[in-house]
C-alpha cells in the first residue's frame, strides 16, 4: 500500500489505543506539540497558560466524552508529552481562534447522495486547507476498539480525528467556522467532538452527539452514512456554534460547504467582518458539480478548481499577509461510504497525479 502520508494502526480499549498511537507516532507528536506551542505563543499564550487551558479541556472531555479522554490520556502517556499539552493540541482551534479575531479559514467540503453518484454510492469529499508547516505532522489513524468498531481518519499527530469514517459506513468532513459566541467555557475541543461523532454507529446518534455536547468553538460537520439492505444513504450538514445548530440538506443530491454560516442565524458569523474566498467557494463547488451523475473524477476536478486562484477551492500558499495567515490545500480526501474506502492525494490537489486508497478491509490483518 503506497500512501502519501504515514498510517498508524492500533487496537484495544481506548486507553490501549491511545498508548499505542502515542508510542508509534512519538517523535511526530512531540514535534507537532512543540510547533503548536510556538504558534500559541505568537498569539500571547505562554506555556503555563496553554497547560491551564489544556487542563480545562481535559476536564470537559472527561465529563462529556470519557472514552475519548481515555484515549487522549493514553496518547500523552505513549508519546511522553504532558497530558495538558495533548489536550491543548486537540483544542488548537479554540486556542488560536477563540477570540474570533482572525480571518483565517480552511476547507471546502462536498457530500453526494447515492442517487447522484455514478457508482450509486454515498460519497464525501474535502480539501483540508491549513498552514503548510503542518504537512509533516499529518497522518492517517486507524483504530479498532475492544468492541470491534473501526475508525479511519486523517488527522494531525497527537489528535484523534478530522475527516474520516467508520465500519458502519458513517463518515464526516469538517470546516472551521467562527462566531461571536466562540470562547464559551465548558465545551469539549473541536477535535474531540469530531472523534465522538466518528465513534457513533448510526447517523441519528452522530447528530445527537454533535448537537447535545457542549462546545466552545463553532464547527461545520458534513455527515453521511451509507445505508444497507436496499435502503438509500443519507447526508446532512450541521453548522454548530456553542449555542445553536443550523441544518442544510442535500439539494439535487449534493451538499457543499466552506467556512461561513449558510443556515444558522442565531450567532454572528465573524468571517463576515473579514470576507474572503469562503463566500464563493461553496456556491462555486455546487455549480461545478452540475446536474448529472457524479463520478469520483468529477469530485477530484472540483477539489482541483482554481476559480479565484490562489484563494480558490484548490488553495495555494502564495499570498498570505503574514506567516500566521499562510494556508494551502494540504490533502484532498474522497470517502466512499459504501466501500468503506478513503482515497487521498497530497495537495494542492491540482498537482496530484493520482489518489491513493486505503480500505478498512485491508487493515488489522
Amino acid at each position: 500500500m503506497s500512501l502519501p502520508l504515514p498510517l498508524v494502526e492500533v487496537s484495544g480499549t481506548p486507553g490501549e489505543c491511545g498508548v499505542a498511537y502515542g508510542a508509534a507516532a512519538r517523535s511526530s507528536i512531540a514535534a507537532n506539540t512543540a510547533n503548536y506551542l510556538e504558534r500559541f505563543a505568537a498569539t500571547g499564550l505562554d506555556r503555563p497558560a496553554v497547560r491551564r487551558a489544556g487542563s480545562r479541556f481535559r476536564a470537559a472531555s472527561r465529563q462529556h466524552a470519557p472514552r475519548v479522554a481515555d484515549m487522549l490520556d493514553g496518547v500523552a502517556e505513549g508519546a511522553g508529552v504532558p497530558v495538558d499539552e495533548i489536550y491543548a493540541l486537540n483544542a488548537r482551534t479554540e486556542l488560536l481562534y477563540g477570540s474570533s479575531s482572525s480571518s483565517s479559514s480552511e476547507c471546502t467540503s462536498i457530500g453526494v447522495l447515492d442517487s447522484r453518484s455514478a457508482s450509486g454510492h454515498t460519497l464525501l469529499a474535502q480539501n483540508w486547507d491549513w498552514h503548510p508547516a503542518q504537512r509533516p505532522y499529518t497522518l492517517l489513524l486507524a483504530t479498532r476498539d475492544e468492541q470491534g468498531s473501526t475508525v479511519l481518519t486523517l488527522t494531525e499527530a497527537g489528535m484523534l480525528a478530522k475527516a474520516g469514517f467508520n465500519d458502519a459506513g458513517l463518515g464526516v468532513c469538517v470546516n472551521m467556522l467562527t462566531s461571536d459566541r466562540d470562547g464559551r467555557p465548558g465545551g469539549v475541543p473541536y477535535h474531540v467532538l469530531l472523534r465522538m461523532v466518528l465513534e457513533q454507529r448510526v447517523l441519528g446518534s452522530a447528530l445527537r452527539v454533535a448537537c447535545s455536547t457542549p462546545r466552545s468553538a463553532s464547527i461545520n460537520l458534513l455527515l453521511g452514512q451509507a445505508f444497507s439492505a436496499g435502503v438509500p444513504g443519507e447526508a446532512i450538514d450541521l453548522e454548530v456554534s456553542p449555542v445553536d445548530v443550523g441544518l442544510l440538506h442535500p439539494v439535487d443530491g449534493v451538499i457543499t460547504h466552506a467556512n461561513h454560516f449558510e443556515a444558522l442565524s442565531t450567532a454572528r458569523d465573524t468571517l463576515r467582518d473579514f470576507g474572503g474566498s469562503s463566500l464563493f467557494r461553496s456556491a462555486r463547488a455546487r455549480r461545478l458539480l452540475g446536474s448529472g451523475p457524479l463520478a469520483e473524477k468529477d469530485l477530484q476536478a472540483v477539489l482541483a478548481d482554481h476559480g479565484g486562484h490562489p484563494q480558490s477551492i484548490c488553495r495555494h500558499d502564495v499570498d498570505a499577509l503574514s506567516e500566521e495567515d499562510r494556508s494551502e490545500s494540504l490533502y484532498a480526501v474522497i470517502i466512499d461510504l459504501d466501500e468503506r474506502r478513503m482515497s487521498i492525494a497530497a495537495g494542492p490537489p491540482c498537482h496530484a497525479d493520482t489518489y491513493r486508497e486505503v480500505r478498512l478491509t485491508g487493515l488489522f490483518a
